[in-house]
């Protein structure tokens, strides 16, 4: 069984910053690509990031392009996402999740582990 547990949520200011960290359990993190994701309150959950598992190949939503960087530490099974030029519409609660089987980073990659979030409050 995979566990994800994030970190690094909190409170900021329009403009700010905050890293996001996720730690996997197991011993095949280095062969899953991973995503992070994010819901706000009466939204649907929505692709925020995700990375290959060699880390070599990124995807980003539109909305958060040049902005938002997802990069991974395979040796230390975390995935991180740092949150630059933070704005208020991207309040929500941030989950990691892992692809469903190992393989490259594409466009259909699913996901079936999940973590619990984080929640990030951005302020006008």
């Amino acid at each position: 069984q995979v566990q994800l547990v994030e970190s690094g949520g909190g409170l900021v200011q329009a403009g700010g910053s905050l890293r996001l960290s996720c730690i996997a359990s197991g011993r095949t993190f280095r062969s899953y690509v991973m995503g992070w994701f994010r819901q706000a309150p009466g939204k649907e959950r929505e692709f925020v990031a995700a990375i290959s598992s060699s880390g070599g190949t990124t995807d980003y939503a539109d909305s958060v392009k040049g902005r938002f960087s997802i990069s991974r530490d395979n040796a230390k099974n975390t995935v991180y996402l740092q949150m630059n030029s933070l704005k208020p519409e991207d309040t929500a609660v941030y989950s990691c999740a892992r692809a469903s089987f190992p393989g490259p980073l594409v466009t259909s990659t699913q996901y079936d582990y999940w973590g619990q979030g984080t929640q990030v409050t951005v302020s006008s």
